[in-house]
């Protein structure tokens, strides 16, 4: 299951997001967002837990939970949408 992570701190690292996430169960993959310019975090990110079961856990427990001095926002990502029409939409 993929997680997204929001409010994140700009000085955590992926191998901390992946450290406390790894408490709930296993980790396939950690991505902090970052500016493609200067390397500086977005505040979000996304885990990819093994079992949807651990993953679920993960998001009940850690979802408000402080890290470094920020209660981060956390559930279940939702597929991203391809519509960069941009404009109004009717």
């Amino acid at each position: 299951m993929n997680i997204y992570i929001g409010n994140l701190s700009p000085d955590v690292s992926d191998q901390e997001l992946e450290d406390l996430f790894a408490l709930h169960g296993k980790v396939r993959t950690t991505k902090i967002v970052r500016d493609m310019f200067t390397q500086q975090s977005k505040g979000m990110g996304f885990i990819e837990m093994m079992n949807n079961t651990e993953a679920t856990t993960a998001i009940k427990e850690l979802n408000l939970h402080d890290l470094k001095g920020k209660k981060i926002i956390v559930n279940e990502a939702r597929p991203q949408r391809n519509d960069r029409r941009g404009g109004k939409r009717r």
